[in-house]
């Protein structure tokens, strides 16, 4: 009898031990798909009524769809700096966006994404638009990245754009395989099949791997291209063919991933630089119905349709509206992976438990909203939007352009603080200042602190946080 009770325990003692043992938990794959100058409204699942986009709509369904992402700024470089970096673009000296030849660039000093995860042994690469200078000391190869192939800024600045010779003068522009030119582009209707199969080649190749895949694609930045196979598909004109072929882009991600048995082990975040350049018309997004659109600080500037899809740890299906910056994505990857956070200070935080719906609060008491030269133009507490008094460009009701030919902006200013409701008027078209002082005092003290931070040029006032640009010296 103790015999038998002595291997009764045994089993037990063994069956036991098993269960206990920890579950592998592998870091996952990372992949970033940043789209140029998207609108808020360009995507099925967020509303578009005549571009079709079965991938997207399929990735939030099996993911989740965030209403209140925003791009850190409104502008190409400035928002790139931020995702990449983790921090307000202005804590590291971008501001706008870099033209070809500059002598200034993001600082090799500050660790980007890449350079975090490839800490830790990952491989890395980016393919698409760059646009953190141009200067070979700023390029990619130089910030993290194993591979890269793409273009250095955006794909306007070249001989062909329409104000060439009256307002500008670019030189031809150069395709890049990591540090070698290897063609310099007249035409780019093949450029995004170029960066998804670029794409999906590495995927395969490092698929024994952990990796992080930047997909930067410089569509639907004007000039607008696109390939054959998407010519004339949309009800939308093309600017919707443009959109239908990131759409297929995303699809065949998606579909190497699951080819490749990494399916469950990667999470994928789809989202965008800025709203839509809005005078360019025809040729230009759609960023209803939220206010205005790309290079102002209002809500069509900024806030961008985000995806994330992760099979493993995030359920999927849910909608998720509590406010988020591109600046969280960097803190958030390396709580996922247990990369090590930049020794310099940033300025995003980890927002996982949000993804994963463990909390519905935000992980800042604000966001900050700055455009131009470090001009600190809104604030994001909880529901409400601030704004204080700034220049900001518009059309007026005016239509944009036609064919590729934009119209000139106009500017209004705001003379007084304004403050909206974004629960109840995401179109902030009522000013509800007046009837919350206390709301106002509120922000208005944030700001304050702030400005002690990271300065504000409309107040004249340098922030003690600042960091420099990178900057070529000879």
């Amino acid at each position: 009898m103790n015999n038998i009770l002595l291997l009764v325990l045994a089993l037990f003692n063994a069956m036991f031990s098993v269960s206990q043992e920890p579950e592998v938990n592998t870091p996952p794959n990372v992949i970033i798909i940043f789209t140029d100058d998207q609108g808020y409204q360009d995507i099925g699942c967020f509303g578009s009524p005549d571009i079709k986009t079965p991938h997207l709509d399929k990735m939030a369904q099996e993911g989740i769809k965030l209403t209140d992402f925003y791009a850190a700024q409104a502008v190409c470089s400035a928002s790139r700096a931020g995702l990449l970096t983790g921090c307000y673009p202005n804590r590291i000296g971008i501001h706008g966006a870099f033209m070809p030849n500059s002598r200034h660039g993001l600082n090799t000093s500050e660790t980007t994404i890449a350079e975090m995860l490839k800490a830790i042994g990952y491989k890395t690469g980016v393919f698409g638009k760059w646009h953190l200078g141009d200067n070979q000391m700023f390029m990619p190869n130089n910030q993290g990245f194993d591979e890269y192939f793409g273009i250095p800024y955006s794909n306007d600045m070249w001989p062909f754009h329409p104000q060439q010779g009256p307002i500008f003068d670019f030189d031809p522009l150069p395709l890049f395989e990591n540090e070698t030119i290897i063609d310099t582009l007249t035409n780019q209707s093949s450029l995004t099949t170029q960066i998804t199969e670029r794409s999906v080649d590495f995927i395969k190749k490092n698929k024994d791997h952990p990796f992080f895949l930047y997909i930067a694609h410089p569509q639907p930045h004007v000039p607008l291209f696109v390939s054959d196979k998407f010519k004339g598909k949309s009800e939308r004109g093309l600017y919707g063919d443009v959109i239908m072929e990131i759409d297929w882009s995303v699809g065949q991600i998606l579909a190497a991933l699951k080819e490749n048995n990494l399916d469950e082990d990667t999470i994928v975040i789809f989202t965008s630089d800025n709203g839509p350049w809005l005078n360019y018309g025809d040729h230009a997004g759609c960023a209803y119905p939220l206010r205005e659109g790309k290079g102002t600080a209002l809500e069509g500037g900024q806030r961008e349709p985000c995806i994330i899809r992760y099979p493993k740890r995030i359920k999927p299906n849910r909608v998720i509206n509590v406010p988020m910056m591109a600046i969280d994505i960097l803190p958030t990857i390396a709580e996922l992976t247990g990369a090590k956070l930049p020794d310099n200070k940033i300025d995003g935080k980890n927002i996982w438990d949000i993804w994963t719906g463990g909390s519905t609060i935000s992980a800042h008491e604000a966001y900050y909203f700055y455009y131009h030269v470090n001009e600190l133009h809104g604030i994001r507490y909880g529901k409400w939007k601030m704004y204080y008094p700034h220049k900001y460009r518009t059309l007026n009701g005016r239509k944009g352009g036609t064919n590729g030919l934009p119209v000139e902006y106009e500017y209004n200013t705001m003379e007084q603080i304004e403050l909206y409701d974004l629960s109840k008027d995401i179109s902030e078209t009522k000013d509800v200042s007046s009837e919350n002082p206390e709301v106002i005092a509120k922000i208005k003290s944030l700001g304050d602190k702030m400005r002690l931070e990271l300065g504000d040029s409309l107040k004249n006032q340098k922030g003690v946080g600042t960091r420099p640009v990178g900057k070529v010296e000879n």
